[in-house]
C-alpha cells in the first residue's frame, strides 16, 4: 500500500441491502483500529472498549439507516467514522512531526497521547446524532456523545482530566458543522478529516442505487486520497481523480471545511487528474 494512502473500507454490512434485521446488520460488524497506535496504551484500551460497545455500534447503524436508506445520502455509518478517524489520526501525526503542538498540550500540558484520544473519539462520535435526525445532527451528537465519552473513558483518568477531555471532544464534534469555528487544533483536524472522506467508496451506496446528484457523481470521480508531508506546508493532501467532476468535492466541500478550521496554514492540496480519457460516470441526465 502506498505511503500515506487512505484506504476506503468496503463492508458487506454497510451496503444497499435494505430491510435487514438488527442481527443481520451486526453480522458484518466493522471493527475499529488505529494503525501504529501501540505506543499509546490508553488508546489501545479505548479502542478495545469501543469494539466491545454494542450500543455504540447500533447507533452508528441507526445513523446510516437515516442517511442512506431514508435520505439517499452518502455513508454516515461505521465505515465513514472509521475512515475519518484514521485520516484524522494521520493528520495529527504529520502535524506533530513538523513541530505543530496540539491544543491540549499547549493549554493544559497534557501529552500527545491525550491529543490522540481527543481526535479519535471526536472522529468516531461526530455524526452519532444522525441516529436521531439529519437536521441539526451535530447538536444531537453532543448529548449522545457526552454520555458515551464518560462510559468509554471511565477509570482511565482522574475526574478533572476526564472533564477537560470530554469538553475538548464535544467542542470538536460541534465544530465540524457547516460554519463551525474550531478553537483547537484537534477540532480543526476532525473537521478537515471529515471533509477528506470523499473518495468513491463514500458514494458507493447512493451511486449504485442510481443517484446522479453532483454529490454522488463527484465523489465517484475521486479515486484515492493520500496524506503526506508537504513541501510548502506541513501536510500535502493529494487527490487522484478519474473524472474532472471531482473538482466539485475539492472546490465546494473541502474548501468550505478547510476555511476557518485553523489548518489553512498547515495544509496544501494537490489534485492529479487521470491520465488519458476520463472515465464516464453518467450516461444520461434528465429533469
Amino acid at each position: 500500500m502506498p505511503e500515506g494512502m487512505i484506504v476506503e473500507e468496503v463492508a458487506t454490512g454497510n451496503d444497499a441491502k435494505f430491510g435487514r434485521s438488527v442481527a443481520a446488520r451486526f453480522a458484518n460488524r466493522v471493527r475499529m483500529n488505529v494503525p501504529g497506535s501501540g505506543t499509546n496504551e490508553k488508546l489501545v484500551e479505548l479502542i478495545a472498549r469501543i469494539n466491545a460497545d454494542e450500543e455504540l455500534y447500533a447507533l452508528w447503524l441507526a445513523a446510516n439507516v437515516n442517511a442512506v436508506e431514508r435520505l439517499g445520502m452518502s455513508d454516515h455509518g461505521p465505515v465513514h467514522v472509521k475512515i475519518v478517524m484514521n485520516i484524522a489520526d494521520k493528520l495529527l501525526r504529520l502535524l506533530i512531526t513538523r513541530g505543530i503542538v496540539p491544543s491540549v498540550v499547549e493549554n493544559y500540558e497534557m501529552t500527545l497521547d491525550e491529543a490522540e484520544i481527543v481526535v479519535v473519539l471526536a472522529s468516531l462520535l461526530h455524526d452519532i446524532g444522525m441516529s436521531i435526525h439529519r437536521i441539526d445532527h451535530e447538536t444531537y451528537s453532543l448529548f449522545i456523545a457526552e454520555r458515551k465519552i464518560g462510559e468509554l473513558l471511565a477509570g482511565m483518568y482522574d475526574v478533572a482530566t476526564a472533564a477537560i477531555l470530554r469538553s475538548e471532544i464535544l467542542h470538536a464534534i460541534i465544530a465540524h458543522r457547516s460554519g463551525g469555528k474550531p478553537l483547537s487544533l484537534e477540532a480543526g483536524i476532525v473537521r478537515v478529516a471529515d471533509a477528506l472522506d470523499m473518495a468513491k467508496g463514500r458514494s458507493r451506496i447512493p451511486f449504485a442505487a442510481g443517484s446522479t446528484s453532483i454529490h454522488s457523481v463527484s465523489a465517484a470521480a475521486i479515486d484515492a486520497v493520500h496524506l503526506e508531508a508537504g513541501d510548502l506546508k506541513p501536510v500535502r493532501v493529494r487527490i487522484e481523480m478519474c473524472n474532472s467532476a471531482g473538482i466539485f468535492q475539492l472546490d465546494q466541500l473541502f474548501r468550505e471545511k478547510l476555511a476557518g478550521s485553523g489548518l489553512e496554514r498547515f495544509v496544501e492540496l494537490q489534485a492529479d487528474p487521470a491520465e488519458g480519457a476520463e472515465k464516464r460516470l453518467v450516461n444520461s441526465f434528465r429533469l
